[in-house]
């Protein structure tokens, strides 16, 4: 289950910090054993050896799993814990799996959130950029969602504008405009056109009301405040 997120929304994440051990130790990495997920006895292609390596500042890489005592304090044998502090991270993209992607590990993810950390803005040429988490795998991640930009929208709802320019919402940074002119963004107030059919009065009327005042730059601005980001220049 992807729990129904989208790109944009903005995200608290935490874990519990659990007990677990160092099983190994480089410049750039301290492994642990992960306390939350299983080995996989039916992945043959894939044998997780159940740790997980964690970057230590030298590396210069961005993980949300932590440990404490810090990674760069840490020695082979050595106690410590493990777990997320609490982290703000905003969704570039969902990926849905079926059938559950086969890892190694248990359980199967049957989705992953791509998401990035405040202050990144995605950048297409980056192949590696985003961090994935399960948001309903083994490791008990508390995710609370902070923000959804026209959380009032649902993906493919199409709508007029002020001006009867008519879009199609595919995500909030994402609008298509039907009339082939070059995109932009919908001026608002929003008329809910379409929504699997005909919409009901009740969900034109939300439409409606959730923009007789305001703005798209201001559902950007919000965003904007929290994910200290932009949306990636094709987006805006």
């Amino acid at each position: 289950m992807s729990h129904d997120y989208r790109p944009g929304d903005v995200l608290l994440l935490e874990c519990p910090f659990t007990e677990t051990a160092v099983t190994g130790v480089t410049r750039y990495h301290v492994s642990v054993r992960w306390p939350w997920l299983e080995v996989d006895p039916q992945a043959e292609s894939i044998r997780w050896n159940g740790q997980r390596a964690l970057p230590t500042p030298t590396a210069r890489e961005w993980e949300i799993f932590r440990t404490e005592p810090a990674e760069s304090t840490l020695k082979p044998g050595d106690a410590c814990l493990v777990g997320i502090p609490a982290t703000v991270v905003h969704v570039q993209a969902v990926h849905r799996f079926d059938p559950p992607l086969v890892t190694g590990m248990l359980p199967r993810p049957a989705s992953y959130l791509e998401v990035l950390q405040q202050g990144e803005t995605h950048d297409s040429s980056f192949e590696d950029q985003g961090y994935t988490i399960d948001p309903a795998g083994g490791e008990p991640i508390r995710i609370e969602l902070f923000f959804r930009p026209y959380a009032f929208l649902e993906l493919g709802d199409e709508v007029a504008d002020r001006n009867g320019r008519a879009w199609r919402f595919d995500a909030a940074w994402n609008w298509h405009p039907f009339d082939g002119e070059q995109a932009g963004t919908p001026t608002w107030p929003l008329k809910l056109i379409t929504r699997h059919g005909e919409p009901t009065p009740t969900e034109a009327e939300e439409v409606g009301q959730a923009t007789a005042v305001g703005s798209h730059s201001d559902e950007l601005d919000r965003w904007s405040v929290l994910t200290h980001a932009r949306p990636a220049a094709h987006q805006q």
